[in-house]
């Protein structure tokens, strides 16, 4: 059978990041079932719910990541450090 993966550079950074997505979509999941979400309104322009604020935190914390790539000769740690944070920030008080 021929690997329909072999495109994917999967180095452990890439799997750590996928897996970090699935945990964080199926604890998102299990948190909507247990408690349904409400919108609110924070420091977004929207009201949004949790699931909107995962998303436009994720949206985020990738173009972080890209950024810190194209204009930064840092190690992308660093970078991948910062786009988490702008995640929880956006989670947290978006």
């Amino acid at each position: 059978m021929e690997n329909t993966f072999a495109w994917m550079a999967w180095t452990p950074p890439v799997a750590i990041f996928f897996t970090a997505i699935v945990l964080m979509l199926f604890g998102m999941t299990l948190w909507q079932v247990r408690l349904p979400t409400v919108e609110r309104k924070g420091f977004l322009p929207i009201s949004t719910t949790r699931g909107d604020r995962l998303f436009i935190g994720l949206l985020a914390a990738a173009y972080v990541n890209l950024a810190w790539a194209g204009f930064t000769e840092l190690d992308q740690w660093i970078g991948a450090v910062i786009g988490f944070v702008v995640l929880l920030i956006v989670m947290r008080w978006g």
